[in-house]
Protein backbone atom coordinates (compact mmCIF):
# COMPACT_ATOMS: atom_id res chain seq x y z
CA UNK A 1 0.00 0.00 0.00
CA UNK A 2 1.30 3.24 -0.96
CA UNK A 3 1.95 6.00 1.99
CA UNK A 4 -0.88 8.26 3.02
CA UNK A 5 -0.02 11.54 2.61
CA UNK A 6 -1.66 14.86 4.51
CA UNK A 7 -0.78 18.19 2.87
CA UNK A 8 -0.77 21.31 5.34
CA UNK A 9 -1.39 24.83 3.74
CA UNK A 10 -3.14 25.83 0.44
CA UNK A 11 -2.35 29.36 -0.52
CA UNK A 12 -1.33 29.91 -4.61
CA UNK A 13 1.52 27.57 -4.58
CA UNK A 14 0.04 24.31 -1.80
CA UNK A 15 -3.04 24.07 -4.59
CA UNK A 16 -1.05 23.96 -7.81
CA UNK A 17 0.74 21.55 -5.72
CA UNK A 18 -2.08 19.01 -4.24
CA UNK A 19 -3.37 19.16 -7.84
CA UNK A 20 -0.57 17.36 -9.42
CA UNK A 21 -0.20 15.12 -6.77
CA UNK A 22 -3.81 13.82 -6.76
CA UNK A 23 -3.58 13.52 -10.81
CA UNK A 24 -0.32 11.88 -11.38
CA UNK A 25 1.25 10.50 -7.94
CA UNK A 26 -1.31 7.54 -7.83
CA UNK A 27 -2.10 7.55 -4.83
CA UNK A 28 -4.51 4.68 -3.16
CA UNK A 29 -5.98 6.89 -0.32
CA UNK A 30 -7.20 10.09 -0.91
CA UNK A 31 -5.12 12.92 0.15
CA UNK A 32 -5.44 14.82 3.07
CA UNK A 33 -6.12 18.45 3.62
CA UNK A 34 -5.60 20.92 5.93
CA UNK A 35 -5.78 24.75 5.72
CA UNK A 36 -6.19 27.40 8.66
CA UNK A 37 -9.26 28.62 6.38
CA UNK A 38 -10.98 25.32 6.30
CA UNK A 39 -13.15 26.61 3.49
CA UNK A 40 -10.34 26.87 1.38
CA UNK A 41 -9.78 23.01 1.95
CA UNK A 42 -13.40 22.14 1.10
CA UNK A 43 -13.53 24.21 -2.32
CA UNK A 44 -10.08 22.49 -3.79
CA UNK A 45 -11.74 18.74 -2.46
CA UNK A 46 -14.90 19.99 -4.49
CA UNK A 47 -12.64 21.27 -7.16
CA UNK A 48 -10.99 18.15 -7.65
CA UNK A 49 -13.43 15.34 -7.40
CA UNK A 50 -15.27 13.05 -5.18
CA UNK A 51 -12.44 10.34 -3.20
CA UNK A 52 -9.47 12.40 -4.28
CA UNK A 53 -9.15 13.98 -1.13
CA UNK A 54 -10.26 14.29 2.35
CA UNK A 55 -10.77 17.49 4.54
CA UNK A 56 -9.51 17.08 7.61
CA UNK A 57 -9.91 19.18 10.80
CA UNK A 58 -6.60 19.91 12.69
CA UNK A 59 -3.17 19.17 11.82
CA UNK A 60 -3.27 16.69 14.54
CA UNK A 61 -6.21 14.72 13.19
CA UNK A 62 -4.21 14.43 9.75
CA UNK A 63 -1.00 13.54 11.36
CA UNK A 64 -1.88 10.56 13.06
CA UNK A 65 -3.66 9.16 9.88
CA UNK A 66 -0.66 10.08 7.60
CA UNK A 67 2.74 8.58 7.03
CA UNK A 68 3.91 11.66 4.45
CA UNK A 69 2.98 15.19 5.94
CA UNK A 70 3.71 18.13 3.46
CA UNK A 71 3.62 21.85 4.65
CA UNK A 72 3.54 24.60 2.11
CA UNK A 73 3.13 27.80 4.51
CA UNK A 74 4.35 31.47 4.60
CA UNK A 75 6.22 31.91 7.00
CA UNK A 76 8.45 30.74 10.05
CA UNK A 77 6.14 30.65 12.73
CA UNK A 78 2.95 29.48 11.05
CA UNK A 79 5.22 26.71 10.00
CA UNK A 80 6.48 26.10 13.45
CA UNK A 81 3.30 25.92 14.87
CA UNK A 82 2.49 23.52 12.55
CA UNK A 83 4.99 21.37 13.46
CA UNK A 84 4.55 21.68 16.90
CA UNK A 85 1.53 20.41 16.60
CA UNK A 86 2.49 17.49 14.71
CA UNK A 87 4.83 16.56 17.46
CA UNK A 88 2.51 16.32 20.05
CA UNK A 89 1.27 12.82 18.21
CA UNK A 90 3.30 9.09 18.00
CA UNK A 91 5.39 10.17 14.37
CA UNK A 92 7.51 7.53 14.62
CA UNK A 93 8.52 6.63 11.41
CA UNK A 94 6.75 9.73 9.38
CA UNK A 95 8.21 11.89 7.03
CA UNK A 96 7.68 15.24 7.01
CA UNK A 97 8.86 17.41 4.33
CA UNK A 98 8.43 20.91 4.33
CA UNK A 99 8.01 23.06 1.35
CA UNK A 100 7.70 26.49 2.75
CA UNK A 101 10.12 29.64 2.69
CA UNK A 102 11.90 30.55 5.86
CA UNK A 103 15.46 30.99 7.61
CA UNK A 104 17.63 28.52 7.30
CA UNK A 105 18.05 28.49 11.00
CA UNK A 106 14.57 27.90 11.50
CA UNK A 107 14.41 24.35 9.40
CA UNK A 108 17.28 23.59 11.17
CA UNK A 109 15.95 23.89 14.42
CA UNK A 110 12.97 22.26 13.59
CA UNK A 111 14.68 19.23 11.51
CA UNK A 112 16.22 18.60 15.08
CA UNK A 113 13.38 18.63 16.99
CA UNK A 114 11.32 16.33 14.22
CA UNK A 115 14.47 13.82 14.39
CA UNK A 116 14.30 13.67 18.39
CA UNK A 117 10.52 12.55 18.09
CA UNK A 118 11.51 9.53 15.68
CA UNK A 119 10.63 11.06 12.73
CA UNK A 120 12.50 12.02 8.81
CA UNK A 121 13.01 15.55 7.75
CA UNK A 122 13.39 16.41 4.07
CA UNK A 123 13.87 21.07 3.71
CA UNK A 124 12.10 21.08 0.03
CA UNK A 125 11.68 24.86 -1.24
CA UNK A 126 10.29 25.30 -4.65
CA UNK A 127 11.02 27.48 -7.13
CA UNK A 128 8.27 28.68 -9.29
CA UNK A 129 5.48 31.10 -9.97
CA UNK A 130 1.65 29.61 -9.23
CA UNK A 131 1.34 29.10 -12.95
CA UNK A 132 4.47 27.28 -12.89
CA UNK A 133 3.27 24.82 -9.34
CA UNK A 134 -0.11 24.55 -11.58
CA UNK A 135 1.15 23.01 -14.44
CA UNK A 136 3.96 21.00 -12.54
CA UNK A 137 7.28 22.50 -13.62
CA UNK A 138 8.65 23.79 -10.30
CA UNK A 139 12.24 22.90 -9.50
CA UNK A 140 12.63 21.25 -6.36
CA UNK A 141 15.65 21.48 -3.61
CA UNK A 142 15.92 18.60 -1.23
CA UNK A 143 17.91 18.82 1.52
CA UNK A 144 18.40 16.05 4.10
CA UNK A 145 19.81 12.16 4.76
CA UNK A 146 19.80 10.63 1.31
CA UNK A 147 16.95 7.98 2.71
CA UNK A 148 14.49 10.72 3.50
CA UNK A 149 15.20 11.97 0.13
CA UNK A 150 14.31 9.06 -1.07
CA UNK A 151 10.94 8.67 0.11
CA UNK A 152 10.26 12.73 -0.96
CA UNK A 153 11.63 12.03 -4.50
CA UNK A 154 8.58 10.61 -5.77
CA UNK A 155 6.15 13.34 -5.38
CA UNK A 156 8.48 15.85 -7.33
CA UNK A 157 10.32 15.18 -10.47
CA UNK A 158 7.41 14.32 -12.93
CA UNK A 159 4.51 15.35 -10.43
CA UNK A 160 4.97 18.77 -8.93
CA UNK A 161 8.39 19.71 -10.06
CA UNK A 162 10.12 19.63 -13.66
CA UNK A 163 13.71 19.12 -12.15
CA UNK A 164 14.98 18.75 -8.42
CA UNK A 165 18.60 20.03 -7.04
CA UNK A 166 19.60 16.74 -4.93
CA UNK A 167 21.20 18.26 -1.99
CA UNK A 168 21.68 13.97 -0.29
CA UNK A 169 23.43 14.21 2.70
CA UNK A 170 23.79 17.97 2.98
CA UNK A 171 22.75 20.57 6.04
CA UNK A 172 18.95 20.96 5.88
CA UNK A 173 19.84 24.78 5.93
CA UNK A 174 21.60 24.33 2.58
CA UNK A 175 18.39 24.22 0.75
CA UNK A 176 17.00 27.11 2.27
CA UNK A 177 20.09 29.14 1.68
CA UNK A 178 19.70 28.65 -1.95
CA UNK A 179 15.92 29.58 -2.10
CA UNK A 180 16.92 32.59 -0.56
CA UNK A 181 19.86 33.71 -2.72
CA UNK A 182 17.39 32.48 -5.89
CA UNK A 183 14.37 34.77 -4.45
CA UNK A 184 16.95 37.67 -4.51
CA UNK A 185 17.47 36.98 -8.30
CA UNK A 186 13.49 37.47 -8.40
CA UNK A 187 14.14 40.43 -6.66
CA UNK A 188 16.58 42.29 -8.18
CA UNK A 189 14.54 41.79 -11.98
CA UNK A 190 11.47 42.90 -10.61
CA UNK A 191 13.36 45.99 -9.40
CA UNK A 192 15.66 46.45 -12.59
CA UNK A 193 12.19 46.17 -14.71
CA UNK A 194 10.44 48.57 -12.93
CA UNK A 195 13.18 51.15 -13.00
CA UNK A 196 14.21 50.50 -16.48
CA UNK A 197 10.19 50.91 -17.56
CA UNK A 198 10.09 54.50 -15.40
CA UNK A 199 13.26 55.45 -17.45
CA UNK A 200 11.90 54.44 -20.60
CA UNK A 201 8.65 56.58 -20.06
CA UNK A 202 10.44 59.75 -19.06
CA UNK A 203 12.67 60.06 -20.89
CA UNK A 204 10.52 59.47 -23.84
CA UNK A 205 11.76 56.40 -25.08
CA UNK A 206 8.17 54.48 -24.26
CA UNK A 207 7.74 51.56 -22.80
CA UNK A 208 6.40 49.41 -25.98
CA UNK A 209 9.67 49.49 -26.79
CA UNK A 210 11.91 48.20 -23.94
CA UNK A 211 9.08 45.50 -23.60
CA UNK A 212 9.59 44.07 -27.01
CA UNK A 213 13.18 44.27 -26.18
CA UNK A 214 13.06 42.22 -22.93
CA UNK A 215 10.72 39.60 -25.14
CA UNK A 216 13.31 39.26 -27.31
CA UNK A 217 16.48 39.21 -25.00
CA UNK A 218 14.72 38.02 -21.50
CA UNK A 219 12.17 35.66 -22.56
CA UNK A 220 10.71 33.96 -19.75
CA UNK A 221 9.94 34.92 -16.34
CA UNK A 222 11.65 39.04 -17.41
CA UNK A 223 9.14 39.27 -20.23
CA UNK A 224 6.12 38.14 -17.46
CA UNK A 225 6.81 40.27 -15.09
CA UNK A 226 7.32 43.29 -17.88
CA UNK A 227 3.86 42.02 -19.20
CA UNK A 228 2.28 42.54 -15.34
CA UNK A 229 3.40 45.68 -15.63
CA UNK A 230 2.76 47.48 -18.02
CA UNK A 231 -1.04 45.96 -18.19
CA UNK A 232 -1.50 47.15 -15.09
CA UNK A 233 -1.91 43.62 -13.49
CA UNK A 234 0.23 44.73 -10.56
CA UNK A 235 -2.38 47.05 -8.76
CA UNK A 236 -5.73 45.69 -10.34
CA UNK A 237 -5.13 42.14 -8.99
CA UNK A 238 -7.89 40.92 -6.24
CA UNK A 239 -5.05 38.24 -4.44
CA UNK A 240 -1.03 38.54 -4.86
CA UNK A 241 0.72 36.35 -6.98
CA UNK A 242 3.46 36.70 -4.57
CA UNK A 243 2.59 38.59 -1.87
CA UNK A 244 3.95 41.97 -0.68
CA UNK A 245 4.61 40.54 3.20
CA UNK A 246 5.92 37.61 1.66
CA UNK A 247 8.32 39.00 -0.25
CA UNK A 248 9.59 41.26 2.45
CA UNK A 249 10.03 38.51 4.35
CA UNK A 250 12.52 36.70 1.91
CA UNK A 251 13.98 39.83 1.95
CA UNK A 252 14.43 40.08 5.75
CA UNK A 253 16.07 36.04 5.63
CA UNK A 254 17.96 36.81 2.57
CA UNK A 255 19.72 40.11 4.29
CA UNK A 256 20.40 38.41 7.44
CA UNK A 257 22.15 35.91 5.94
CA UNK A 258 24.23 38.54 4.49
CA UNK A 259 24.73 40.01 7.25
CA UNK A 260 25.61 37.36 9.11
CA UNK A 261 28.18 36.27 6.46
CA UNK A 262 29.98 39.93 6.27
CA UNK A 263 28.21 40.50 3.02
CA UNK A 264 26.09 43.11 1.51
CA UNK A 265 22.72 42.74 -0.57
CA UNK A 266 22.49 46.30 -1.70
CA UNK A 267 20.27 45.78 -4.55
CA UNK A 268 17.67 43.95 -2.20
CA UNK A 269 17.61 46.70 -0.20
CA UNK A 270 16.23 48.86 -2.13
CA UNK A 271 13.48 46.62 -3.61
CA UNK A 272 12.73 46.03 0.09
CA UNK A 273 12.11 49.84 0.60
CA UNK A 274 9.82 50.06 -2.71
CA UNK A 275 8.26 46.81 -0.93
CA UNK A 276 7.78 49.00 2.00
CA UNK A 277 5.81 51.95 -0.28
CA UNK A 278 3.82 49.24 -2.25
CA UNK A 279 2.29 47.89 1.46
CA UNK A 280 1.86 51.10 2.43
CA UNK A 281 -0.07 52.78 -0.74
CA UNK A 282 -2.01 48.76 -1.12
CA UNK A 283 -1.74 47.07 1.91
CA UNK A 284 -1.55 43.29 2.50
CA UNK A 285 -2.93 42.63 -1.19
CA UNK A 286 0.08 44.68 -2.75
CA UNK A 287 1.99 42.17 -5.40
CA UNK A 288 6.03 41.92 -5.62
CA UNK A 289 5.13 43.67 -9.15
CA UNK A 290 3.81 46.78 -7.12
CA UNK A 291 7.71 47.83 -7.23
CA UNK A 292 6.59 49.61 -10.37
CA UNK A 293 4.07 51.52 -8.72
CA UNK A 294 6.28 52.45 -5.90
CA UNK A 295 9.49 53.43 -8.73
CA UNK A 296 6.95 55.38 -10.84
CA UNK A 297 5.80 57.50 -7.63
CA UNK A 298 9.41 58.10 -6.61
CA UNK A 299 9.90 59.59 -10.48
CA UNK A 300 6.63 62.11 -9.96
CA UNK A 301 4.31 59.40 -12.04
CA UNK A 302 1.28 57.97 -10.35
CA UNK A 303 1.37 54.61 -8.55
CA UNK A 304 -1.10 53.30 -11.51
CA UNK A 305 0.12 53.69 -14.77
CA UNK A 306 -3.76 53.61 -16.31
Amino acid sequence: MAPRLLWIGLGNMGRGMVKNVVEKANLDQPLLLHNRTKQRSINLSAKLGPGKTEVVDSVAEGAAKADIIFTVLANDQIVEEAIDEILRGDVKGKLIVDCSTIHPETTERLAKAVVAKGAEFVAAPVFGAPAMADAGQLVAVLAGPKSSIGRAKPYFKGVMARGEIDMSDEPYSKALTLKLVGNTFILNMVEQLAEGHVLAEKTGLGTKYLHQWVENIFPGPYAAYSERMLSGDYFQREYPLFAVDLARKDARHALSLAKAAGSTLHNVETADAHLAQVKEYIGEVGDIAGIYGAVRKEAGLKFENK
